[in-house]
């Protein structure tokens, strides 16, 4: 017994000495892409502002603030959207007429927006992020996806509202 416990930890502290390979920490390109999308540089001293300004452009897009954080540069939103497809639906009706079982039909969606903010580490001013996901359910009230959405066109409007937004705000207009 005693010598199945040494041997035991003898085992578990040359596992310990195992070395880290170097790529596990390294971002993928893709995450980098990712990052980028989702995140700008806001030459502003004022974060609450920041923060308002997103919550602002985030109320004008029709999603509802669901929580803000401000100490800790945090808001969510979310806002439900139709998610039925005409291509899901002419795929179920064929197969209805051709015999087959009845395939399910996405019906609804919950789109979820992250806004953060944070100091920026290169120079003065604040790094916001946004990240837009989405739950689908189909018409039998299953969750049938969740994904985050990668569209550039919604991160580029998002952006876009918030530079305005910001600017106006910082001038008072």
């Amino acid at each position: 017994m005693t010598r199945s416990l040494l041997l035991l930890c003898l085992l578990l502290t040359l596992y310990g000495f195992q070395t880290i390979p170097a790529e596990l920490f390294k971002l993928s390109e893709s995450t980098l892409e990712e990052r980028s999308r989702q995140s700008r540089y806001f030459a502003t001293e004022n974060e609450v502002n920041l923060i308002s300004s997103g919550i602002g452009v985030l109320q004008d897009m029709g999603y509802a603030i669901d929580e803000i954080e401000k100490d800790l540069g945090v808001v969510t939103a979310s806002k439900n959207v139709d998610a039925t497809d005409s291509g899901q639906v002419a795929v179920a009706i064929a197969f209805m007429l051709l015999g087959g079982k009845n395939v399910a039909i996405d019906k609804e969606q919950k789109i979820r927006v992250s806004f953060i903010t944070l100091p920026s580490k290169v120079k003065e001013g604040y790094i916001a992020r946004v990240t837009f996901q989405r739950i689908v359910w189909n018409d039998r009230n299953v969750i049938s996806r969740v994904e985050t959405l990668n569209n550039d066109e919604i991160y580029l409007d998002f952006f876009e509202k918030l530079s305005k937004s910001v600017f106006l705000e910082a001038h008072k207009i």
